[in-house]
């Protein structure tokens, strides 16, 4: 590799990972509200926090990586045209074209990233999540709920269990405490087992116990019941997708799904790799600017374009989705012209234009 490849390979490196960094501290937060929501709401156990939090960051790769990509290429071509490198460069002979050896090294493995996180990678770890949020619905041991330990529930109420079954649905002597409209209830019993009504209303069975209620300022008025059975709602747990949706089904299975969501769902997979090279493309001309010339303007106008090629892939998955667009045309409309165009535009680049004619 020349000299001059190593040079312009590591300032694309070096420029990229710092854009891609600053875009996952800033993208960590939208994510982990959402799940520190449903984890206060006690939809999804707090252990689960860190799992689901990395395999959101696998889905939403596919848009964050082209981001970054287009951004950290354009501030590390800007600064060559405001450092005046860039005319160094042009003075020995290397034109904008011969840039393009060293940021196909770094877009291309990129790219491929990008590909495998969209095809293979993003619907995998939706469906792990899934899963492991399904198995956490039916489990006590996931809901933080432990045996030999009082536990503070979400309603404001304390539980405490005595023995757990190995598979976290069978329960041995349980009491619980909680406070409602004024009143004080005192439960205990037996045994218990948590069971489902639908898919996500979740209660906790309480066999053979003692009920006890009474006002919480500590008057008269308690009342004592015994109970065969008594059913108490947990919080719902965390809605989950069924197993056909197709944002969870793998690639390989949507090529031969015929219905309109999937073959949206299949363009949608497609369509970001391609994207993200068509933008990498253009963050050579886009960056060109005199050593003078302020570089965000440009900058701006190139997060613009991405901003609106990337709603423009949502829009149109939604069309495909509803019929409105033929499942031959996809999303090809869209980026095979942006295809189209990078190239131009890069092959266009650092041309001079032809003098006018003077007629006699």
């Amino acid at each position: 590799m020349l000299k001059l490849d190593r040079y312009l390979l590591g300032d694309f490196v070096q420029s990229f990972l710092a854009t891609l960094i600053v875009l996952l501290v800033v993208s960590v937060g939208g994510v982990l509200v959402d799940i520190l929501g449903n984890i206060a709401d006690g939809r999804l156990p707090a252990r689960l926090l860190f799992s689901q939090l990395g395999l959101q960051f696998i889905v939403y790769m596919p848009l964050i990586l082209p981001l970054a990509l287009m951004l950290g290429l354009l501030l590390a071509v800007a600064r060559l045209y405001r450092d005046s490198e860039m005319a160094v460069i042009t003075a020995i002979g290397v034109g904008p074209q011969r840039l393009l050896k060293p940021l196909l090294m770094l877009v291309l493995p990129v790219v491929g990233i990008i590909g495998a996180c969209s095809l293979w990678l993003g619907p995998w770890a939706d469906r792990t999540g899934e899963q492991m949020i399904d198995d956490a619905n039916r489990s006590v041991l996931m809901a933080g709920l432990e045996a030999g330990r009082f536990t503070n529930l979400s309603n404001g109420g304390v539980v405490y269990l005595s023995s757990i079954s190995p598979d976290g649905t069978t329960l041995g002597r349980v009491f619980i405490n909680r406070a409602r409209e004024g009143r004080v209830e005192v439960v205990s019993a037996a045994s218990g087992r948590l069971y489902f009504e639908g898919k996500e209303r979740r209660y906790l069975q309480l066999n053979d116990g003692h009920q006890i209620e009474g006002p919480a300022d500590g008057g008269k008025g308690y009342r004592l019941a015994t109970f065969a059975r008594n059913d108490v709602a947990m919080p719902d747990g965390a809605q989950t997708r069924q197993s056909n949706d197709p944002e969870l089904l793998p690639t390989s299975q949507l090529i031969g799904d015929e219905r309109p969501a999937a073959r949206a769902q299949l363009h949608s997979r497609i369509a970001p790799p391609l994207i993200a090279l068509a933008f990498a493309l253009m963050t050579v001309p886009l960056a060109r600017s005199s050593p003078r010339q302020q570089r965000y303007g440009r900058m701006m106008l190139a997060f613009l374009a991405y901003m609106v090629g990337m709603n423009l892939m949502f829009i149109g998955t939604g069309w495909i989705a509803d019929g409105k667009i033929p499942n031959g045309l996809g999303l090809w409309w869209l980026t095979l012209p942006l295809l189209a165009l990078a190239i131009w535009m890069y092959l266009r680049d650092g041309r001079l234009s032809r003098p006018k004619r003077v007629s006699a």
